[in-house]
């Protein structure tokens, strides 16, 4: 059967690949059309599963948010370089991604990758994922999924372009001191909410470090618990988002700001591209040197 220039372009228009790499798959197919889209796909997911142990650290994080501000989700999706976290293609696929976790009760990636991509029934979302890297030639991952369900009050958030995104339950108060709140947290990364959520252990292992300090400058014994407890009490306020001082106003704190609105946050998520991931650093001099010395 002869290939078409008008089957090449509907295959391109249907798969988003390369022209040659479609006329290929119909010469493969003879010409089927459908052939050449299933044989496609399992190329694909051959390459997404090659390409899959290469480090995926940039991306995007998305937030959606219902509009009854009851439901809410943050998605983190990964991909290897900035240029392709700015690309039409893998914007596209995380607000589709975004959108089905809003929409569904998945409760991790794993669990979202098996449905159904929002406004394509016919492809799940790792399905969709498997086509992207085919295309886009670089690794992309679903890594986090945080959520945020039978929401007492309301949900507000903050984006700080794509790579930070905020979500905060705020009992009380308006859209204005949300977006205050989600804000300050994406600026002050606190820890949690209050003192009480510190983790024992993790106070235990700052007094431990606190009074080491303390002995070491040799302050007598007898003072050293006071040291002590003021340090710890600065630490709380440095981690906490009640203790901390409120980004648009230093002179007053968050628990302040929060009390005068007659607020509460219960709890709130910061979620920032690549944390924790630890990116590979190329030094090409040193690459080409040890070339240089193996020949």
């Amino acid at each position: 059967m002869a290939i078409t220039a008008a089957l090449v372009k509907e295959l391109r228009e249907r798969t988003g690949a390369g022209m040659m790499e479609c006329k290929k798959a119909l010469v493969e197919s003879n010409g089927d059309i459908e052939a050449a889209i299933e044989a496609m796909r399992k190329s694909g997911q051959a390459k997404a599963a090659k390409k899959s142990g290469r480090t995926a650290a940039e991306g995007v994080v998305m937030v959606a948010i219902a509009e009854d501000g009851k439901r809410g989700v943050q998605l983190e999706v990964n991909c290897e370089t900035d240029f392709v976290a700015k690309d039409s293609n893998f914007e596209a696929f995380a607000e589709a991604a975004v959108a089905t976790a809003l929409n569904s009760d998945a409760a991790d990636v794993e669990a979202l990758a098996a449905l159904p991509l929002a406004g394509d029934a016919e492809t799940t979302v790792e399905g969709a994922r498997a086509a992207l890297v085919a295309k886009i030639g670089e690794n992309v991952q679903l890594r986090r999924l945080v959520r945020f369900d039978d929401v007492e009050g309301a949900l507000y958030s903050y984006s700080h372009g794509a790579r930070i995104g905020v979500v905060v339950e705020l009992v009380g108060g308006d859209a204005t001191l949300g977006r205050d709140i989600a804000m300050h947290v994406a600026a002050s990364k606190p820890l949690c909410v209050s003192a009480e959520q510190v983790p024992a252990e993790t106070l235990e292992k700052e007094r431990e470090i606190f009074k080491a300090q303390a002995l070491e400058s040799g302050k007598p014994e007898a003072i050293v618990e006071k040291i002590i407890e003021g340090r710890v009490r600065k630490y709380l306020e440095e981690i906490t988002l009640l203790g901390q001082a409120f980004v648009k106003d230093p002179d007053q704190s968050v628990e302040k700001l929060l009390k005068q609105a007659g607020a509460q946050v219960r709890r709130f998520s910061r979620v920032e591209v690549g944390e924790g991931i630890e990116k590979k650093t190329e030094n090409f001099a040193e690459e080409v040197m040890a070339q240089v010395r193996g020949s």
